[in-house]
């Protein structure tokens, strides 16, 4: 009857995941280079809608057309490249050497 009294006494052992397959590190190399590439020319898209926007003789009307219509959506896609960046970072054990 004592034995009936406690059935919750279960030992769990640590369990921890094995990212050791060997086409998970070529397929964390192929993000990698893939969000680094977006987020620079996605900078690169920023630095021009920027510049077109902040000095008016640099660019024609055109360009600064496009820039004040798309700025937003550059940032946008900034934040959210940005942000896969650093959860794939996150998740990968990526060390920011702090």
């Amino acid at each position: 009857m004592q034995s009936l009294l406690h059935p919750f006494d279960v030992e769990v052992p640590d369990i921890q995941p094995d990212y050791g397959a060997p086409w998970l590190e070529g397929l964390q190399v192929l993000a990698s280079y893939v969000l680094a590439t977006l987020l620079v020319v996605v900078l690169i898209l920023l630095m021009i809608a920027g510049a077109a926007l902040a000095f008016r003789g640099l660019a024609s009307d055109r360009v600064r057309t496009w820039a004040g219509e798309n700025i937003m959506w550059i940032f946008i896609a900034a934040a959210v490249l940005g942000s896969a960046s650093a959860i794939m970072g996150f998740f990968v054990g990526f060390d920011f050497g702090f």
